[in-house]
């Protein structure tokens, strides 16, 4: 079913080229031996693990997907997804990131960041499984009492337990405030939670001892609205003190979900009958705590759609070079066979380069971000690291976003390459387009993250964040402004960011009067912010290929020929976006209801 390489060349040119990874990362203490050949080491290992062992186990995880015990409510995955896990945990993968007080490598973020694309390159449905765990590590690493880190942590970073996060309920999806389930104190300490959730990735199997399940739920004297919830950790097998494990609590798989792709992961509805949990943090204060889960997922739901991304552009390049259709519209190709392979045809160019620029600026973008994470948690100087956490704030519903709708429409002009055959399972490339849709939806619909990208990180703070980033654009605009082979890219660039400035103070005026011209606004908003955002990485990309494009390696020549394809087809879907955006809320919401 098709093949999945890393792109560890593109991955190495980001990384050392265009970060200067190891160097960002010398600054800070917890990572002075990381050089470039362990970063490089790090990410040859992972694209033979993932190629080898789970790429082999995507087609067939999608087709046989998971299987309910309706007594035991144990769920199977597919077949070779637990011996898979197994390979994961031994290798020492789980740990990579994690604090090696808990057992953990201590490797930077920014490294995991690019294990992940490949990871959810190969298979996405297996990538959930140990996905969520590096968020509940997170959450208890950073709201946990010592106890609390203790026993639960090294399993975690050791990948013997995963977790999960459970927030959503069938009447309440992103408006958490509205969640019924129930915390009631116990003499000892512990709380008996009951209520139901669904939509919960990972939240039963059999490839680990034991799962943490990270629940928000109410006190019995808590406020009404997202003031009240708290966050409770709740095993699947409550832990003894010395980690072993004792009484099944009860807090089981009441069903599967039924869904479009995705089906190798075990997406549950969870019943909570009275089962055994432990506060994480401050009583209602569960949202503070889960934030940190939530945001790390967001970020991964991100690399989710990179990954996918990706690999179906691999596969339709593969497919382009090799399926013979007409002649090209510039005379025969290839004399010697009955027709040309449909890589001649300028609209096959076109689905293909916009796959293959999508997977590079997304690269580019999330690894910027991962790095900034890494400078937010670790560099000795307070303003470098307030300056990081202000970036992160302001790009995270970005790299949701936007990576996510791009996954969606590249991983759709991949299966275009195949013709009729892209709409055959035996192929492989209708799975990446069910795969990629969930990822517009869950962790926060791109809709949300685009209003609290305008509301909360832009127009909160009267646009500092935004301003802040303006000015490294600004900067590297002033740098290379005078550069004439760069004016093909500065010029775009500049443009786009002036115009992101009036956009932006324009739609600020508005919803001051009219909080609903925000809500209207949003979406195509988030979009023209994730082009200026992807323009500033292609024409930083375009200028170390424009100073090596002669040296005989061909890499620099492709790169630069993406980077124009991106300004010259991707990203004049700005102008209409900008138009969107301004076009108001009356459009939208004069119709009475009653009348659609």
């Amino acid at each position: 079913m098709g093949q999945y390489i890393a792109p560890l060349r593109d991955m190495q040119f980001v990384l050392h080229e265009l970060l200067h990874a190891e160097d960002e990362l010398k600054q800070m203490q917890k990572y002075v031996d990381i050089d470039a050949d362990i970063i490089n080491q790090v990410l040859e290992e992972g694209g033979k693990f993932t190629s080898e062992v789970l790429f082999p186990l995507n087609h067939s995880g999608d087709r046989e997907g998971c299987t309910l015990d309706p007594v035991t409510h144990e769920v199977t995955p597919p077949a070779g997804f637990k011996a898979a896990y197994a390979q994961y945990v031994a290798a020492g993968w789980p740990s990579l990131s994690c604090d090696p007080e808990y057992g953990g490598q201590g490797l930077p973020m920014v490294l995991q960041n690019s294990f992940f694309e490949m990871l959810n390159s190969s298979n996405q449905a297996w990538t959930m499984y140990p996905g969520l765990s590096h968020g509940a590590y997170e959450c208890l690493h950073e709201h946990g009492t010592a106890e609390q880190k203790a026993l639960y942590l090294p399993k975690l970073v050791s990948g013997e337990w995963t977790g999960t996060m459970c927030l959503t309920e069938a009447h309440c999806g992103t408006d958490l405030g509205l969640l019924r389930s129930k915390a009631e104190p116990q003499a000892d300490g512990s709380y008996k939670i009951t209520g139901s959730k669904i939509f919960i990735s990972a939240g039963e199997h059999d490839m680990v001892q034991n799962i943490l399940h990270l629940v928000l739920a109410r006190l019995p004297d808590a406020p009404q609205g997202t003031h009240g919830i708290s966050l409770f950790i709740v095993p699947k097998f409550l832990p003894n003190a010395d980690g072993t494990l004792g009484a099944r609590n009860p807090i089981f798989c009441g069903a599967l979900e039924e869904k479009m792709g995705i089906h190798g992961n075990a997406t549950c509805q969870m019943n909570i009958d009275g089962a055994t949990g432990w506060m994480i943090g401050q009583p209602n204060k569960g949202l503070n705590a889960m934030f940190v889960m939530m945001n790390a997922a967001r970020l991964g739901v991100g690399m989710q759609s990179l990954g996918l991304t990706e690999v179906a552009y691999q596969n339709a390049l593969l497919y382009a070079k090799d399926r013979l259709q007409m002649r090209s519209l510039t005379g025969v190709k290839a004399a010697d066979k009955p027709a040309d392979p449909i890589i001649v045809h300028p609209d096959v160019r076109r689905m293909l380069l916009t796959a293959k620029a999508y997977a590079e600026g997304g690269r580019a973008f999330s690894s910027y971000v991962a790095l900034q994470i890494d400078r937010e948690l670790n560099h000795p100087d307070e303003a470098v690291r307030k300056d990081a956490a202000d970036e992160v704030a302001l790009l995270t519903p970005i790299i949701k976003a936007f990576l996510t709708d791009n996954g969606w429409i590249a991983t759709s002009e991949a299966m275009q390459v195949y013709g009729g055959h892209g709409y055959i399972a035996e192929w492989g490339m209708e799975q990446y387009v069910r795969d990629a849709r969930i990822n517009m939806i869950y962790e926060g619909t791109n809709t949300i993250q685009s209003l609290d990208l305008l509301g909360r990180k832009i127009l909160l703070d009267n646009g500092a964040k935004l301003r802040k980033f303006g000015e490294k654009i600004r900067v590297f605009i002033e740098e290379n402004g005078t550069d004439e082979a760069m004016s093909e890219f500065i010029t775009p660039l500049a443009d786009l960011a002036e115009k992101v400035t009036k956009l932006t103070m324009e739609i600020g005026m508005k919803a001051f009067q009219n909080p609903d011209e925000a809500g209207a606004a949003a979406v195509p908003y988030l979009r023209v912010a994730g082009h200026l955002v992807y323009a500033y990485f292609f024409a930083q990309m375009a200028r170390l290929a424009l100073a090596k494009q002669d040296g005989g390696d061909n890499f620099y020549k492709a790169k630069l020929a993406t980077s124009r394809f991106y300004f010259a087809r991707l990203l004049p879907e700005t102008a209409m976006l900008i138009r969107q955006a301004r076009s108001g809320s009356a459009n939208l919401m004069a119709l009475d209801a009653e009348l659609f």
